[in-house]
């Protein structure tokens, strides 16, 4: 992988984002016979043997204490995240929890401002985040009389912001130590469904391998655990690898627009002139976040 190349680095964040984004259709279709633990848990441990299949060599690391960065990648992008969210969905709407897991970008790039060098803070991006911001909250309100919060749900939200922030900056570390991305992803999930296993016990996970005998589960789960985890985990490592943390999050914009688009187009939900103005202002922040005087730019 060619570090030198944004435009690819661009390419693979947008991908990634583009399936992230569609994502919750198949979640909803699923909700319907697994519990969201169980989901968490098919998705990632799937992902992981397709993880093995795509690249059969063993990890091993140079360093022994590079382990403690795996294993809280792990805990924070897989365990942390997914059940902070799932979670919060049963307190507050889900309108309410986009919002707020989509600040993610803006712990990221607090985070990489002290603790990564190269990533400074800079005040377009600060500008970009509050147009996106304003756009996602206009997405969010379509076709919601009242904007409800919950408090214990809006504090489970903006925890799973902050921990995919900490995955973000975990995984920029993880990058450089300059092993295969396919490896490495394969190592975090392996931590992540290990952390997972305590959850397990305490929402009554259970198999019910029969499930998976109803083509549309069958096919949902695959998209989730294929393309969403295993494929999608490697493109956005790749993506931070090339971009760097605050650039590659900065995307993560662009999932509420996704999802709008996704749900006109498959669910034929209706898209009004609130939400076209919420489209157009979240892709304006995601401009302003990447934009540089020429100058500077020809400096960097």
């Amino acid at each position: 992988m060619d570090t030198n190349k944004p435009s690819l680095g661009h390419l693979l964040a947008f991908f990634t984002v583009l399936v992230w984004g569609t994502t919750f259709i198949s979640t909803k279709i699923l909700l319907r016979s697994f519990s969201p633990v169980e989901i968490l848990f098919y998705r990632f441990g799937i992902g992981y043997l397709a993880l093995w299949l795509f690249c059969p060599r063993p990890l091993r690391l140079s360093i022994r204490r590079q382990e403690a960065y795996f294993a809280a990648a792990g805990l924070c992008g897989m365990t942390l995240y997914y059940l902070f969210e799932n979670i919060a969905l049963t307190y507050s709407l889900a309108s309410s929890v986009g919002v707020i897991v989509s600040i993610a970008p803006f712990f990221t790039a607090l985070l990489a401002h002290f603790f990564l060098d190269g990533e400074a803070l800079r005040p377009n991006f600060i500008c970009g985040f509050a147009c996106a911001i304003t756009g996602i909250i206009l997405i969010s309100w379509n076709g919601s009389a009242v904007f409800q919060l919950n408090p214990l749900g809006d504090i489970l939200a903006v925890l799973a912001a902050f921990v995919w922030a900490v995955y973000s900056i975990l995984g920029r570390k993880i990058s450089a130590f300059g092993y295969n991305t396919i490896q490495t992803t394969r190592r975090t999930f392996l931590w992540g469904l290990v952390f997972m296993i305590p959850a397990l016990a305490l929402f009554g996970f259970q198999f019910g391998f029969s499930r998976f005998a109803a083509p549309l589960n069958l096919a949902n789960m695959a998209y989730l655990a294929i393309g969403a985890s295993a494929i999608c985990f490697v493109t956005w490592n790749l993506a931070v690898r090339v971009l760097g943390a605050v650039k590659s999050c900065v995307y993560i914009y662009m999932t509420p627009v996704i999802s709008v688009i996704g749900s006109a187009l498959i669910l034929h939900e209706r898209v009004t002139k609130v939400t076209v103005l919420g489209t157009a202002l979240t892709l304006m922040g995601l401009f302003l976040s990447e934009w540089r005087l020429p100058q500077r730019a020809a400096a960097e």
